[in-house]
């Protein structure tokens, strides 16, 4: 059995804030290496949450809401300029 180091027994989910405990609780990690462990702290979602998740690639997601400075504007503004982006980048829908 592994040894509980320094775990608490509570965690909180990222996405709901509902706090969980530990065991009914999923890991996240951002860069989806969740078995690369030195030198990480890891998110955590509950299991309503992540059953919610979309399991598709985000390759270049981050980069571009770092780009697009996601959270600095109104919601609309935003969706505005991202799926403009998208479009300049990957093509309409209606063309795939």
């Amino acid at each position: 059995m592994w040894s509980a180091r320094n775990r608490t027994e509570a965690v909180t989910c990222l996405a709901c804030g509902d706090e969980v405990s530990r065991s009914r609780a999923r890991e996240y990690d951002k860069h989806g290496d969740r078995w690369n462990r030195a030198d990480k702290t890891f998110e955590h979602l509950c299991k309503r949450c992540d059953d919610e998740l979309c399991r598709h690639p985000r390759d270049e997601l981050e980069e571009l809401l770092v780009e697009l400075e996601a959270g600095t504007d109104g919601t609309s503004r935003f969706l505005t300029a991202y799926f403009r982006a998208v479009e300049e980048r990957y093509g309409s829908l209606e063309e795939r």
